[in-house]
């Protein structure tokens, strides 16, 4: 698939509502197609795109996008960061030097710099530095080209998060099926501290798409405060969840949400999935997303040891479980599935196996870069 540069204002505007009036027109059961808030053995684990199929095409490119859709996505997942100029766009992270073709551009040469983003230094070039437009100049690559190739680089444009509801509506429209938005908020604390707050633009975003003022929304963030403020402004709604983003286990526990340490307080995200922490989390959180070591973790020769008891705590404080990121190379997977071709290989039967193995703890969903594995691991 080979993007266009964005459209003018009116042909976006004709768009958003084609799409929006085209997918609701086609799914006349939207308003009440939720994702279950399954808590419960037998349901059907729901499916998210990590980045889309980012195992196939660039990560965060309607490419991924389309790919993930067609295997059975459930859900897509655009990372979310802001322009120069105030737009969303799809990015893992501020920092673009991994995904895109900037530093072989000699136009931007002048915009490499440095900038410490919660907490940590980094020295490149950074979407916040960027206007929408010339973003469109650049192309995405491969994040991962030693193991997934380069094929695709220089194909795609990044996107913005409108372009993407548009795609998605379109998508659901021409399927018959509803398709699920899953936006993280990246880098919160830091935005808002650089007058680009991601919060107010994405709420916009989304009340100004047909499609998604009625569509199955999750918003999800490693940091804290942004939720709970999301969650006093948009209440309990009937179709948007938050999800709270969790590394855990080992020395991860000791690890504080971005905006916990950066204001100086203690909480680790061990308290966080507490049983009491994950009580407090159901105050204002929908879901839980722990990272998938968290539910089992690695163990001797990196094997996978015994389940923790996180998703029965989760499940008595009412949350729902969401595992991230399953990917399909041996060099991520538990000992137990690797082969023997080497930590790049990709190895399609040991991913859905290790799946399988985390969708017998009780888990409620999880993140994959390649969907179609995913859905033949849960669909069994």
């Amino acid at each position: 698939m080979t993007l266009l540069m964005p459209a003018n204002r009116s042909r976006r505007r004709l768009v958003q509502g084609l799409g929006g009036a085209l997918a609701l027109a086609a799914l006349p059961g939207l308003a009440r197609a939720q994702p279950t808030r399954s808590l419960h053995p037998g349901a059907v684990p729901t499916l998210y795109a990590h980045r889309g199929a980012s195992a196939l095409f660039p990560e965060h490119t309607l490419a991924a996008y389309a790919k993930a859709i067609q295997d059975g996505a459930d859900f897509v997942e655009p990372d979310l960061v802001c322009t120069k100029d105030g737009v969303l766009v799809a990015r893992h992270e501020n920092l673009i030097a991994d995904t895109t073709d900037v530093a072989s551009r000699a136009e931007f040469a002048g915009r490499k710099t440095r900038k410490t983003i919660d907490g940590e230094a980094h020295e490149g070039w950074f979407v916040s530095d960027f206007t929408l437009a010339e973003l469109k100049t650049l192309r995405a690559v491969e994040r991962l080209p030693k193991m997934r190739g380069s094929g695709h680089d220089g194909q795609f444009q990044v996107v913005s998060l409108e372009e993407i509801i548009d795609f998605v509506a379109a998508e659901a429209a021409a399927r018959g099926r509803v398709i699920g938005l899953i936006p993280e908020l990246k880098h919160s604390t830091w935005f808002a501290a650089a007058g680009l707050a991601l919060e107010e633009r994405l709420v916009s975003t989304l009340n100004a798409h047909a499609y998604t003022r009625r569509a199955p929304v999750t918003v999800q963030s490693f940091e804290t405060a942004n939720l709970k403020g999301l969650r006093k402004q948009l209440g309990r709604s009937t179709h948007i969840r938050l999800a709270q983003l969790v590394v855990a286990g080992g020395r991860y526990d000791a690890v504080r949400p971005a905006d916990v340490a950066l204001s100086g307080g203690s909480l680790t995200y061990g308290e966080i999935v507490s049983t009491r922490g994950l009580r407090d989390m159901a105050l204002y959180a929908d879901v839980v997303a722990p990272v998938n070591r968290a539910v089992i973790p690695l163990g001797q020769g990196d094997r996978l040891a015994e389940p923790t008891t996180l998703v029965a705590d989760a499940h008595r404080a009412g949350l729902p479980v969401v595992a991230w990121t399953f990917r399909p190379e041996n060099a991520f997977l538990a000992a137990d599935f690797r082969n023997g071709a080497g930590p790049n290989a990709r190895n399609e039967a040991g991913s859905i196996a290790e799946m399988r193995r985390y969708l017998d703890t009780g888990i409620d969903g999880l993140f994959s870069d390649d969907t179609a594995l995913a859905r033949r691991a849960i669909d069994g």
